[in-house]
């Protein structure tokens, strides 16, 4: 897995930087996630991995499935990718061209789990409330989860903010356990 990160990065960089310079961050983040989506299929997996086809043929493949959001850079970057036999890191690609968005533009997708549905003005509450404690504007998908009985957990990359009920029961039942 840190080999893919390592041989992937080089090439994330360079599209992100050229993104960042064009202002197409957007664009070009719909692009590597639809390439990546396309790289991953399992049928277009087996093609991608078929030796009888040339890097030409492999990245038309890609690119007829991108068409309309790749534009000549884009289709470039694919064909550079079948060239160099890369075309299997483009979900990795297209993972860290995200996160290096995020960073950029200072936002952060945050994964709410509560037991209740929440209203909308107690989903804002808690966004502005995460916010201000991660310094990033935050981007709040909610989920309802009956199990976890009452509180939420929160989830954002490596931070994890667990204050359900269900979560307080098992460390009351592992004290007294103990």
């Amino acid at each position: 897995m840190a080999e893919l990160n390592t041989v992937a990065r080089p090439y994330t960089n360079a599209a992100f930087e050229y993104a960042r310079e064009q202002g197409t961050l957007d664009q070009w983040s719909s692009l590597l996630s639809l390439a990546a989506l396309a790289a991953q299929d399992g049928e277009m997996d087996r093609v991608l991995s078929n030796p009888a086809l040339t890097a030409e043929q492999k990245a038309g493949l890609v690119i007829a499935v991108c068409e309309k959001q790749a534009d000549a850079a884009g289709k470039n970057f694919i064909s550079l990718l079948a060239e160099n036999r890369r075309l299997a890191l483009l979900p990795e690609i297209a993972a860290q061209f995200d996160i290096l968005k995020a960073n950029f533009e200072k936002t952060v997708d945050v994964d709410l789990t509560t037991a209740f549905a929440l209203g909308k003005a107690q989903q804002d509450k808690l966004a502005k409330a995460l916010s201000n404690k991660l310094g990033r504007e935050v981007k709040l998908t909610s989920q309802v989860d009956k199990s976890i009985i009452g509180g939420v957990v929160v989830r954002s990359d490596d931070l994890v903010i667990d204050g359900s009920v269900r979560a307080r029961l098992a460390k009351l039942a592992e004290a007294m356990n103990s």
